[in-house]
């Protein structure tokens, strides 16, 4: 969103939501009637105040530094909250990505604009030739990251609104 004479845009939600919590469970998912080969996992996740959500862990999401998770570990799963999603219990939300919480690393995923600012005005992306920019299949991603859905991966970021980092890597989520 751009500044206009000291004035903001209204703030817009970010089209992905997240939840952090401990994984309790994972199961080799099914689809109709059909196994799906462990293709699929079922991660369920249970966050600080007991509450459980299930993620669909797809071929296409991505895990950030390729992790293998496990049962225990805490971790942050990022869904499209404008996706359409069944209405259940525990909540099931398909997962775009997904890491390991780590202490002194930070993961931020959303759409991040022409400034390279993401849609809720939170992050801004301060880049240099250091960041590594790649694709999910861990290419590396030879146009500018502006304008795309990205994972970001930073160790620091300022205080200011909206804070700035430059980050250590930016994966881009080619549609």
């Amino acid at each position: 969103m751009d500044f206009v004479f000291g004035e903001r845009k209204p703030f817009r939600r970010s089209r992905f939501g997240s939840i952090t919590g401990t994984i309790v469970e994972m199961t080799p998912g099914r689809v109709g009637g059909n196994r799906t080969n462990g293709c699929i996992i079922f991660t369920t996740l249970e966050d600080e105040n007991g509450n459980t959500v299930v993620f669909l862990m797809t071929p296409s999401t991505y895990v950030v530094d390729f992790e293998t998770f496990s049962v225990g570990m805490t971790c942050t799963f990022w869904y499209d909250a404008e996706a359409p999603m069944p209405l259940i219990y525990p909540p099931q939300y398909n997962a775009v990505a997904a890491a390991q919480v780590l202490n002194g690393r930070m993961v931020c995923v959303g759409y991040f604009n022409a400034s390279l600012v993401n849609e809720d005005q939170t992050l801004q992306l301060n880049m240099d030739a250091g960041v590594d920019v790649r694709t999910t299949n861990n290419q590396y991603f030879q146009g500018n990251p502006a304008n795309h859905k990205l994972v970001v991966t930073y160790s620091h970021s300022t205080r200011s609104i909206p804070a700035q980092t430059t980050p250590q890597r930016v994966v881009v989520l080619c549609d």
